[in-house]
């Protein structure tokens, strides 16, 4: 195999493929894993930590019916910290 590639490239070429090679692996599976990390960290979570778009059909009927209520809970509460006060833009 040596042969085939030496007859084909300049002499000094296969040594600086050769040398460059191991830098190149190291560098693109460092690259990868940062990549992997950062697309994991820089995911939509839910207040409790946990992956927007996992989880959501393995959890049993109580586990929703609690996300459900404290989903409506914060919902509401936003509502109704603004009622009866105007902004105040509003009057201007």
């Amino acid at each position: 195999m040596g042969d085939f590639f030496s007859s084909l490239l300049p002499p000094g070429l296969i040594d600086v493929l050769s040398a460059l090679l191991p830098p190149v692996v190291v560098g693109g599976t460092f690259c990868f894993f940062i990549i992997k990390i950062l697309r994991n960290e820089m995911a939509p979570r839910r207040s409790d930590g946990s992956l927007v778009g996992k989880g959501t059909d393995s959890g049993d009927e109580s586990d929703r019916d609690a996300a459900e209520s404290g989903d409506a809970a914060t919902a509401n509460e936003a509502s109704n910290a603004g009622d009866g006060e105007r902004a105040d833009s509003d009057g201007r």
